[in-house]
């Protein structure tokens, strides 16, 4: 059985909103799953998983949540090489650039992306939660 983490930060709720939908869709290919929110997960936890989905919704300049989400996500930059990963998260403006250059950064450390990323506007409708839980299915593909 795959082991499959989802962390999150949310300011909002609509990106733990996300997170429940991928561990939904996880769980529901079979995966042994653990939500975690951005301050209770570190690069430590890496190795116990087979892959991680990652969740966190455009702040500021369509930037990472910058002082739990960003640092944490640094740190585990260094175990992604290879690791089976997933990205998600919500914006209010923007066009989604935080997450392209999100994208790029995973794809730089060596991550596999297992699907392209969800994003959404504000808080997720009935086709992002069925995107989101088809990106926790392909976790354990």
């Amino acid at each position: 059985m795959s082991k499959v983490a989802v962390v999150y930060w949310s300011g909002t709720g609509n990106t733990e909103e996300m997170a429940n939908s991928v561990i939904e869709g996880a769980k529901a290919a079979g995966a042994d799953t653990e939500l975690f929110t951005a301050a209770d997960f570190s690069a430590d936890k890496m190795d116990e998983f087979d892959a991680v989905a990652f969740g966190c919704p455009s702040m500021g300049d369509e930037e990472l949540e910058e002082e739990e989400f960003a640092p944490m996500f640094e740190d585990c930059k260094a175990k992604l090489s290879g690791k089976k990963i997933a990205l998600f998260g919500s914006y209010g403006w923007g066009d989604g650039e935080w997450m392209r250059n999100w994208e790029n950064d995973c794809r730089d450390a060596g991550a596999v992306l297992t699907t392209a990323p969800v994003i959404c506007n504000e808080a997720p409708d009935a086709e992002a939660e069925a995107s989101l839980e088809e990106l926790g299915k392909t976790l354990i593909l």
